[in-house]
């Protein structure tokens, strides 16, 4: 019997290609976003056998939505092997911009307890059993803090923290947690960036290295390497230092800026 991988915010991005990834190792999908159109229209292009995907439409800001898709995929695929919770927004902020309060909260809801709600319904199936990995993507964005992604590097950060306290919470379980750190990846939501985006990669050859890591029982990796130094040296730069060598760097756009 196939295994089987359940991802959220797999209509596009990091989400459709781990999808594909994936699918070409042997696994069966439960695919989850909001735009479950643009999903089947991907499966139906992709050539994807109906057998092996299922097709859940939720919105992991929303946990009772959210909650709900992962109980329909108990109910008709069984539980799953890995879960991805890939679901995620990244939008500037300006805190003394009232509206921007609305876009941080809206952050967290999807980044932070929508990977909560993805992960909450398949905990007890996969202890009871004794195996699985849940997956949660973080970033790179969450090693420090940077000019105008206040929201972001936040949301991330606390990925990283969260997914260490549960992988402590699950350690003699036979469950692992996995923390997936993107650098920069060429996806719909970089690519309006106004800075440059060192070690750019695909999403292609990102899915490829996070299914290896994932397969390989990894806890923690960032992808690419070269980022994770980068990380590390920046954690490791005085308050002072950082502050200069970020002054003036270009913001992300806030929530109704163009290109």
């Amino acid at each position: 019997m196939a295994k089987l991988v359940f991802i959220t915010g797999a209509s596009s991005g990091i989400g459709q290609a781990m999808a594909w990834r994936f699918y070409q190792a042997g696994y069966s999908l439960a695919l989850v976003a909001r735009r479950a159109p643009e999903i089947q229209a991907w499966a139906v292009q992709r050539g994807l056998a109906a057998e092996r995907y299922q097709i859940y439409g939720a919105d992991v800001a929303q946990t009772d939505s959210i909650v709900a898709a992962a109980q329909q995929c108990l109910q008709r695929q069984g539980v799953p092997d890995v879960v991805v919770a890939n679901a995620g927004i990244s939008i500037g902020v300006d805190t003394a911009e009232r509206s921007d309060l609305e876009v941080m909260a809206r952050t967290f809801a999807t980044n932070n307890i929508g990977m909560a709600a993805t992960f909450h319904a398949f905990i007890e199936p996969m202890v009871q059993r004794g195996a699985g990995a849940l997956v949660g993507i973080g970033s790179v964005a969450g090693i420090r803090g940077l000019p105008g992604h206040g929201a972001y590097c936040a949301s991330k950060a606390a990925v990283i923290s969260y997914c260490e306290s549960l992988r402590g919470e699950l350690r003699s379980s036979g469950v692992q947690v996995v923390t997936i750190c993107p650098g920069y990846i060429d996806t719909p939501l970089t690519q309006k960036n106004r800075y440059t985006m060192p070690f750019l990669m695909t999403a292609e050859d990102f899915a490829d290295r996070a299914f290896a890591a994932i397969e390989g029982g990894a806890s923690y990796r960032v992808i690419p390497w070269q980022m994770g130094w980068v990380g590390k040296v920046l954690r490791l730069l005085p308050n002072g230092l950082f502050d200069r060598v970020f002054a003036g760097r270009p913001r992300k756009h806030r929530s109704g800026e163009g290109g």
